[in-house]
């Protein structure tokens, strides 16, 4: 980390732009038509959050599960251990990332909850649930106000804590330009990055 923190870097300032959605869209250049290199050769800084914290939220869930829905202790707190030991592991790399300059460590699962349970149940667990939500409060939160929920078409779980949401975050923070972008077979290319250029195009004004 302490050489990353070193290297030399040019002080260009970009907006920055999250994209969060669906799992597999949201990684897979495949699933998303490449929109992260669609949106670096726009000129922007794409923040794409990690992988584990999805897992933890699967493990999470059994939290509300146990209390709300008869789940069993033991799935509890077979859960429960799950995310210990992927905290442990990767204990090293978040303390590495805190003490960084320029890298941010992942949000606290417990915190994004907290947050999104404001608006919405916990209980929505289906597909990215209330993660979702959780992830595009956490971008708004750390100064990313441009954000792309991308979404297979008529994914219904995605329509609820996606672009179900988009209208209340913005009503709560009024900065906050988000886009949602369905992803088919049959969907226009075309009218997918005409979405983005117009999200794009606040996000410059705005910079």
């Amino acid at each position: 980390m302490r050489d990353f923190d070193s290297l030399a870097i040019r002080g260009i300032t970009k907006p920055r732009v999250g994209v969060v959605g669906e799992i597999f869209v949201k990684y897979h250049p495949l699933g998303n038509n490449n929109i992260v290199q669609i949106l670096e050769d726009s000129g922007v800084e794409i923040i794409v959050p990690g992988i584990m914290n999805y897992l933890l939220y699967n493990a999470y869930d059994s939290d509300f599960k146990y209390k709300k829905l008869a789940w069993s202790k033991q799935k509890l707190l077979a859960d429960k251990t799950v995310m210990g030991l992927l905290e442990y592991y990767r204990k090293d790399m978040k303390k590495a990332l805190r003490s960084s300059r320029r890298f941010q460590a992942p949000p606290e699962l417990t915190e994004m909850a907290a947050a999104a349970g404001e608006i919405l149940s916990l209980g929505n667990q289906a597909g990215e649930g209330w993660f979702l939500t959780g992830e595009m409060l956490e971008q708004i939160k750390s100064g990313v106000n441009n954000i792309v929920c991308v979404q297979p078409f008529a994914c219904l779980a995605n329509q609820i804590t996606g672009k179900g949401m988009i209208k209340e975050l913005k009503r709560r923070y009024p900065k906050a330009n988000i886009i949602p972008v369905d992803y088919d077979a049959g969907a226009s290319e075309v009218n997918q990055i005409n979405r983005i250029k117009l999200m794009l195009a606040v996000a410059f004004e705005n910079a």
